[in-house]
């Protein structure tokens, strides 16, 4: 067996935006295919080594998959322009590694250790098997002639997710990537495990060299928890690491809501972001008389990483993608649509005028079973308040998004070192209701670099329902200002705009909920000259980093 370690101790999945974020938050604009030139991608990766075997190889049996209504479900087709897929080739994640190898050299090794164990496990876990070196920069994984390049490329592939063991899942044992494979059984006895009993063995054995049987932690949000609870260390201003920083919790958040800690109500993380195909599937192809199954899971893991998928998708040579461009728009659009949905809902609770004075009380929900958003903490959801008189004048806007991918009056945009408070009460333009989290260094300032971070001086994030804020674990818990503010609670936050107005008259007040997968700050957050850095940063600024719309509603006053 292998049990995933880091050679820097808790050092994991540095930069884990690539890995499926779970539900964020999209509904906005995505790349067309009229502005978008056409790339059809590279063909699925196909490779064996003594433990893994690519999505090309599994791709034999599991394409040509259709649901009850006649959709195409197949399994190859949904999964390779996912973030799942492309782990290992997402520009940001890449840039991220760079960089921060580039600030601090003498951790360069142990970063790159780190985050292959989410990013490229199964070239991580093979070399760790194999007794070879971990190396993702130079002539490491990422080099065309590494042995484990494919591997590496295939990011999280069918024969990782399939082949991890039950043991501790769930628990703080198979956090930070500690997921454990089987790595002593040789094939074709090497176990694939699925959620169906009874499987079909003899193809599988013959053509990939896996034994398929009943493992039902392929069902399991602890599975997920694996790769989706990251701890990474933080080091002080003369470069010593001096403990470890909770950079993301989504299992810890989704265990304390209703989703997670009440029996009744439970639901896993296939639910959302694996939908359930409309009635029994054929699921292999390999013999055409197999028997249709019940609750075949999807594997398009839509998250919300709605930027980087619509990068991705203008660079699919760049990036050696083997999905086309066709094909990374409609995982875009589908995560627009999904998280424009089922993420997060903005509505008024209360409106008045009086005395010249316009008083506006909004509630903002959940909808997620974690955080919202979660995951990487470049991530961020806010409010655009706006209020226009009866000829459409704006008379006061609070929250306005701008090109570059700033947002107006936010003091973490404009001044270094500077961010914005959680709100309970609106009064000024500058004034912005942002959810999300902020990092500070050893020495108390903002930080934006991962082994910088020591703790968080705002975790605003919107809580899903049930989760108690008093009682939540300290690493998935709340900071700042709205530890204190009585209606933050599981499930919602409401937040009170006031407004003088200069005179009578009818005026619409228009709430919006937006969400960037990256904020300002993290998107120029980098350091060195490596060419991954280069690279993204030029991605990221021909890109459309119009916020994702998530939710809005409209009100007339007056």
């Amino acid at each position: 067996m292998i049990k995933t370690t880091s050679s820097l101790k808790a050092l994991v999945c540095l930069g884990a935006a690539a890995v499926v974020t779970l539900t964020g938050a999209c509904a906005g604009s995505s790349p067309s295919t009229s502005t978008t030139p056409f790339d059809p991608g590279a063909p699925l990766v196909q490779f064996s080594t003594s433990h893994f075997a690519g999505a090309g190889n599994c791709a034999q049996c599991h394409s040509n998959l259709k649901d009850a209504s006649g959709k195409d479900v197949s399994i190859d087709t949904q999964w390779r322009s996912t973030m799942m897929a492309n782990a290992a080739r997402d520009p940001y994640f890449l840039a991220k590694v760079a960089s921060e190898a580039a600030d601090l050299p003498a951790l360069k090794s142990a970063i790159e250790d780190a985050c292959a164990i989410c990013h490229m496990p199964m070239a991580r876990t093979q070399a760790v098997s194999d007794g070879t070196t971990v190396s993702v920069l130079g002539n490491g994984f990422l080099s065309a002639s590494n042995s484990l390049n494919k591997a590496a490329l295939d990011g999280n592939s069918c024969t990782l997710c399939h082949q991890i063991q039950s043991s501790g899942l769930g628990t703080p044992d198979t956090f930070d990537g500690k997921y454990v494979i089987d790595t002593s059984t040789k094939a074709p006895n090497r176990i694939a495990f699925g959620h169906y009993a009874n499987p079909l063995i003899d193809p599988m054995q013959s053509v990939v060299g896996f034994t398929p049987a009943l493992g039902e932690q392929t069902n399991s949000a602890g599975l997920c928890g694996t790769c989706h609870t990251v701890y990474t260390p933080f080091v002080d201003s003369q470069g010593n690491v001096k403990g470890t920083f909770p950079e993301q919790t989504p299992y810890m958040e989704w265990a304390n809501s209703i989703y997670g800690s009440n029996p009744a109500q439970q639901l896993a993380c296939q639910f959302c972001h694996m939908p359930l195909a409309s009635g029994p599937v054929a699921i292999s192809n390999n013999p055409t008389t197999i028997t249709p199954r019940s609750t075949f899971y999807q594997h398009g893991f839509i998250g919300g990483s709605s930027l980087i998928l619509n990068i991705m998708s203008s660079h699919v040579s760049d990036l050696k993608l083997s999905a086309s461009t066709e094909q990374m728009l409609a995982t875009s659009q589908l995560t627009s649509t999904q998280l424009g949905t089922r993420s997060g809902q903005v509505s008024v609770v209360s409106s008045v005028i009086e005395n010249g004075v316009m008083k506006v009380t909004l509630s903002v929900s959940d909808q997620t079973g974690h955080k919202f958003p979660t995951g990487f903490p470049s991530r961020r959801v806010w409010i655009q308040f706006t209020v226009t008189d009866s000829s459409g004048k704006v008379v006061f806007e609070s929250g306005k998004p701008n090109a570059d991918g700033r947002i107006s009056g936010n003091d973490a945009d404009s001044k270094t070192g500077a961010y914005e408070p959680h709100y309970n009460l609106i009064t000024r333009s500058d004034q912005v209701q942002i959810y999300e989290s902020i990092m500070s260094d050893t020495d108390g300032k903002v930080t934006y670099n991962l082994l910088r971070a020591a703790s968080y001086l705002k975790d605003n994030r919107l809580l899903p329902t049930g989760f108690n804020k008093a009682t939540a674990p300290p690493d998935a818990g709340v900071y700042g200002d709205a530890l204190n503010d009585a209606n933050f609670i599981g499930g919602s936050d409401q937040v009170t705009y006031q407004i003088s107005l200069s005179g009578k008259g009818t005026y619409i007040v228009t709430a919006r909920l937006l969400y960037q997968t990256i904020s300002y700050q993290f998107a120029k957050a980098f350091l060195g000259s490596d060419a991954l850095v280069k690279s993204f940063l030029g991605y990221y600024q021909a890109a459309d980093k119009t916020p994702n719309l998530v939710s809005s509603v409209s009100k007339t006053l007056g």
